[in-house]
């Protein structure tokens, strides 16, 4: 099979999944190992916004805003039946992501205006890629991912005015509704895809929803990015819905299949990590960053980790059985997890042993990713079809 056929772009622009994936893994490894090694004061840089500015703002909106992007720009073409992003369109969108990378990996080097305009392009390009095939095919049930993406873009920009401002207030806020906006899409994609995929990969029939108990899930995820005042009250009812929720897609039948185990465990964090927001804000009992890290690590890490391997599977017109060694990346990351959560939590004395630890079993699993799924998001697809 020839790697370039004429009229065709090269394999890695033929579809969003493809470069957004295997940048956003790279970058997840070398931004985690590059934070880790600093905060252990084994080597030093001068990142845009500091140290702790740009960990938290690098790892919501370069690593998980790319896989956002990647995921969603692959489900349009599903959706709509017309052709996905791809070739030079695809490529400038990359580029800019990528730019932003850079000029906030290099800060000191780089006007903060310059740097906060790179970074703020990316979100509403995308949001303008999903809102054309959406509103020409008229889906307007997931229509809603637009104004998602447009509120993403707006808590990108109080990130950048809080720096810019030196109100460190609006930093604070930018981050707290980026990282609600994309737990409330981990539950709404979950919930339309774990049941399935735990019956089709488990030959099963699938759990029906019951459909308060899913408004109220999603509803209770909606308020919490809508209104900040809900965080000190929301948490523990939130909780206990997603844990229900999850205990309703019957984990146990999934032990022989590495796609769900790794799916259903990850999202097994949310209920976690919102457990953990409400010990925090009730009890004082958990600092504040070890209960967002269930929701980043353990439930982005993990769900970005398990959808990944699969959507990039799928389609490339493989088979759903990734190689074996993913399940050591899948479980890598949730050890990373638990390490980064309840190693912090509970050995805070050993805190930098425990992060060192934590950054270092993040990074093996993103390189694993890298490097097994190389060949398939570089390669034209096994069926010979575009994509």
């Amino acid at each position: 099979m020839t790697h370039h056929n004429p009229g065709l772009p090269h394999p890695l622009f033929r579809l969003g999944f493809r470069p957004l994936f295997l940048g956003a893994a790279l970058f997840a490894a070398l931004a985690i190992g590059a934070w880790g090694g600093l905060y252990a004061g084994l080597w030093g840089f001068s990142p845009y916004g500091g140290a702790y500015f740009w960990h938290a703002h690098e790892m919501l909106f370069g690593f998980v805003a790319a896989v956002v992007t990647g995921f969603l720009l692959t489900a349009v073409q599903n959706w709509t039946g017309i052709p996905g992003l791809k070739g030079r369109a695809l490529a400038w969108l990359v580029m800019v992501w990528l730019a932003a990378r850079l000029v906030n990996w290099w800060g000191p080097a780089w006007p903060n205006w310059l740097i906060a305009t790179l970074d703020l392009l990316f979100l509403p390009m995308v949001a303008g890629f999903m809102a054309y095939p959406l509103c020409k095919a008229g889906q307007w049930r997931n229509l809603f991912f637009v104004p998602v993406l447009l509120l993403m873009s707006g808590a990108n920009f109080l990130t950048h005015f809080g720096l810019l401002s030196g109100d460190n207030g609006f930093f604070k806020q930018g981050i707290y509704l980026m990282l609600m906006l994309v737990t409330a899409l981990m539950c709404v994609i979950a919930g339309r895809v774990t049941p399935m995929f735990t019956a089709n990969g488990t030959g099963t029939v699938k759990v029906q929803p019951v459909a308060w108990l899913e408004k109220a899930a999603l509803l209770s995820i909606w308020l919490l990015v809508v209104h900040f005042l809900c965080r000190e009250i929301l948490p523990p009812f939130a909780a206990t819905l997603h844990l229900w929720r999850w205990w309703r897609w019957r984990f146990w039948i999934t032990f022989r299949v590495p796609l769900l185990w790794s799916l259903h465990l990850a999202y097994l964090f949310i209920p976690l990590g919102l457990a953990a927001l409400a010990a925090h804000y009730l009890f004082n009992a958990m600092a504040l960053s070890t209960a967002i890290h269930f929701l980043t690590v353990g439930a982005m890490g993990g769900m970005i980790l398990a959808m990944m391997a699969r959507v990039s599977l799928g389609h490339s017109g493989r088979p759903l059985k990734p190689r074996p060694l993913m399940s050591l990346a899948f479980a890598l990351v949730l050890l990373a997890a638990m390490i980064r959560t309840l190693g912090s939590w509970l050995l805070h004395q050993h805190i930098v042993a425990v992060l060192l630890l934590a950054s270092l079993l993040w990074c093996l699993a993103f390189m694993l990713f890298v490097l097994l799924y190389w060949p398939v998001l570089t390669r034209p697809r096994v069926d010979g079809k575009p994509g």
